[in-house]
């Protein structure tokens, strides 16, 4: 294969990986605490298509074994000739006036227990089980520093360092606190793995945040960091730099086929 069809095809299948990441996000415009994912080229260097692909995926190797990150607390991962990046940055706030909605201002994740072991999300828009249980929109309980958290009433106070209070009969919440959110951060962004509905999971033992680097906001969630209008320009680059390398392709295998038959003719 040439140099000009392995550049072409490489090229149109990263646009590809593009897309895929762009449709993602703009499904989870809306999905309360949702990070978006960039999608970067790898430089291949290459002078076919299957070395093209080899050269990525050495590179990649080598970024992750070397615990490369991208800036502004983007996490990386590598899908193919791609460069995946989750970028960590938060949300705005948006209220919602709910006792059992929580939004996190600061870096970090909130610890819940599923069926596959411990998950962590950003997400806060939480309820009671019938248990009591402070659980996710899913169900999955949320943990505290003393493990699951369970209330007797649906409006608890919840302090900006995650401190649980129950309220009082008459008004007003008591003076001892039930609980205490867990929330947690990770050295290694590059080790978590989205697991659907808003949670990530991951091998990696997390470090517990102090009061001091906790910031919460109850009665607010946080809005996916994802900006549609972005988006949508990502997208109409994306396709036009595809039909751009399709023409290309196209161009080169007409001029190949042209000239096999002038040499036909010449014979």
């Amino acid at each position: 294969m040439t140099d000009v069809l392995a550049i072409s095809l490489h090229s149109m299948q990263q646009d590809m990986g593009r897309l895929e990441r762009i449709s993602l996000n703009m499904a989870n415009a809306m999905t309360p605490g949702y990070k978006r994912e960039v999608a970067m080229a790898l430089p291949s260097g290459a002078g076919a298509f299957a070395a093209a692909m080899t050269t990525a995926e050495v590179a990649a190797r080598g970024l992750q074994a070397e615990g490369a990150r991208s800036p502004e607390g983007a996490a990386a991962a590598s899908v193919g000739a791609l460069l995946i990046q989750t970028d960590a940055r938060p949300g705005t706030l948006k209220t919602t006036s709910q006792n059992l909605d929580v939004a996190l201002t600061t870096p970090g994740f909130f610890e819940v227990s599923t069926d596959a072991g411990l998950a962590y999300t950003r997400q806060g828009n939480w309820q009671l089980d019938a248990r009591g249980r402070l659980v996710t929109a899913q169900g999955h309980p949320v943990m505290g520093q003393g493990g699951e958290i369970v209330l007797t009433h649906p409006n608890p106070t919840i302090d900006a360092a995650g401190l649980v209070f129950e309220a009082k009969p008459g008004g007003g919440a008591e003076s001892t606190p039930i609980a205490q959110l867990k929330v947690v951060r990770f050295d290694d962004m590059t080790s978590l793995q989205r697991m659907g509905d808003g949670l990530m999971g991951t091998g990696q033992v997390p470090s517990q945040l102090t009061d001091s680097e906790i910031d919460l906001r109850q009665g607010f969630l946080e809005n996916s960091n994802v900006n549609s209008l972005q988006e949508m320009v990502q997208l109409i680059q994306s396709m036009r730099h595809f039909e751009s390398m399709q023409r290309v392709a196209l161009g080169y295998d007409e001029m190949i086929g042209a000239a096999i038959r002038k040499l036909g003719e010449l014979s």
